[in-house]
Order: structure tokens, then C-alpha cells, then sequence
């Protein structure tokens, strides 16, 4: 059996302390940076468990107060949910190296039909409508420009993890909701490479692009924390200001 990832785990310690009655139903939990300490994980590894929780309908995150429980029944981790900075890890891994076997093999006509493809994503982006699906054909379509099999195999599959794991979904839109867009200028320097026939080039366009959307998920997650502690500071100094 696969062993639950570090923020399943710290999911289901949760879970249980809620069921255990250290966090009856209604009440808030404590403040992130508590948590980490009494489970003794980094602050981003307690969001993520958080997520999880949201998701199963065991805590509610509520917008300007604070995560409250909901439920005291149990949580079951489930393997789909794979950590989306996981997926990220290894779509650097092998995205990047794709892209620069790409630029040595796609043909003129894979090139055309890839910036075609950039020009319908920008569209989407300047319509300001839901551009992801059209994100993914264009990482797809340079993975089939290796025309290697096991190639886009791997990479086809890292997109199905990341479209069936709930919890990069939840990730996703916190990041949507912080006001970060799909950045055109990144694909259109992966695009560059390609053209040129440069496969370093190609290959560290490709990999920047891809720590940069890492950075953007931890950026969203921080926001809303720094939000939170932002609010209960606030709290504190009108519940102790003078009149």
C-alpha cells in the first residue's frame, strides 16, 4: 500500500485530534503557525493539510475570521490527491527535457500548429475566460514534437494527475483567486527556442516557466495566510485600543 505524502499525513493527525474532541465542531483552529509547531511541519505543509480538510468537508475556511470545524468525522487520504508542487517537481524534471529534445525534432509543420496554438491561448487570456485547457495542448503538443512514446507518456500522465488530484485543483483556484494569469511571455520564449532549433535554450525556458508557477502556488498560499494573520492583528489592536 502507498504511504500517505506528508500533508495526507498531517491530514489525518488532524482529522483526528477534531475527532478526539482537541477541536470540537464550530470551534476555530488554531493559527497556522500553532499547527506546524504541534505537528512539527513547515506552514505551507499545514495549508496543504488544511485544503485537504476543506475538501473533505471537515473544516471550513472562512474569508476574514479563520479555518473552522465542521465535521468530526474521519479522513481518508486517497492516492490521486497528489501534492501539485510533487506534479510541478517532476514536470520541471521532465517538461524541461522535452522541450529540448522537441526543439531538435519537431517539424516545421508541429512548429506551426504549437504557435497557433500560443495564439489561441492568447486569446483566451485577453478574453479573460478559462485558458488551462488550452495551457495543457500546448505542453502536450510539445511533448509529442519528441516523438519518443515513453516521453509523452510520462508527460501526458503528469497532466492526469494534476487534472484528477482535488487538491491541486483547490491550489489552482486559490492562485486564480490571488489574481495570477497565465504568463504569455514565458510560452512565447519556449516557443522561441523551439523555432530556433535551441535546445538549451528551450529546455531552461521551459523549466523557468515551470518554477515560476511553483513560486506563483506558494505566493497564493502565503497571500491568504499573511491575510489571516493580517486580520487578527487588526483584531487584537481594536479589541485593546483606547478610546
Amino acid at each position: 500500500m502507498q504511504r500517505a505524502r506528508l500533508y495526507q499525513q498531517v491530514a489525518e493527525q488532524l482529522a483526528a485530534a477534531i475527532a478526539a474532541g482537541d477541536y470540537p465542531p464550530g470551534t476555530r483552529l488554531p493559527a497556522e503557525r500553532k499547527l506546524a509547531e504541534r505537528f512539527e511541519v513547515s506552514r505551507p505543509t499545514i495549508r496543504e493539510a488544511i485544503i485537504a480538510l476543506e475538501i473533505a468537508g471537515c473544516v471550513e475556511v472562512k474569508g476574514g475570521s479563520g479555518v473552522y470545524v465542521a465535521d468530526a468525522g474521519n479522513f481518508a487520504a486517497t492516492a490521486t490527491d497528489i501534492d501539485p508542487f510533487e506534479i510541478l517537481q517532476a514536470r520541471i524534471m521532465f517538461e524541461g527535457e522535452a522541450a529540448g529534445l522537441a526543439a531538435r525534432r519537431m517539424s516545421e509543420e508541429e512548429i506551426a500548429e504549437l504557435e497557433q496554438m500560443l495564439e489561441e491561448m492568447i486569446a483566451e487570456y485577453a478574453a479573460d475566460t478559462e485558458a488551462e485547457a488550452m495551457d495543457q495542448k500546448f505542453h502536450v503538443l510539445i511533448a509529442r514534437g519528441t516523438h519518443n512514446d515513453a516521453v509523452i507518456s510520462v508527460c501526458e500522465h503528469l497532466w492526469q494527475l494534476h487534472n484528477s488530484s482535488s487538491i491541486s485543483a483547490r491550489v489552482l483556484e486559490k492562485v486564480r483567486q490571488a489574481g495570477s494569469k497565465w504568463r504569455i511571455d514565458e510560452h512565447r520564449k519556449i516557443l522561441a527556442a523551439i523555432k530556433k532549433r535551441d535546445a538549451d535554450g528551450a529546455r531552461n525556458a521551459m523549466r523557468g516557466h515551470l518554477q515560476r508557477m511553483v513560486q506563483q502556488l506558494l505566493d497564493a498560499t502565503e497571500a491568504e495566510a499573511l491575510a489571516a494573520a493580517r486580520r487578527e492583528v487588526n483584531a487584537a489592536r481594536e479589541r485593546f485600543s483606547l478610546p
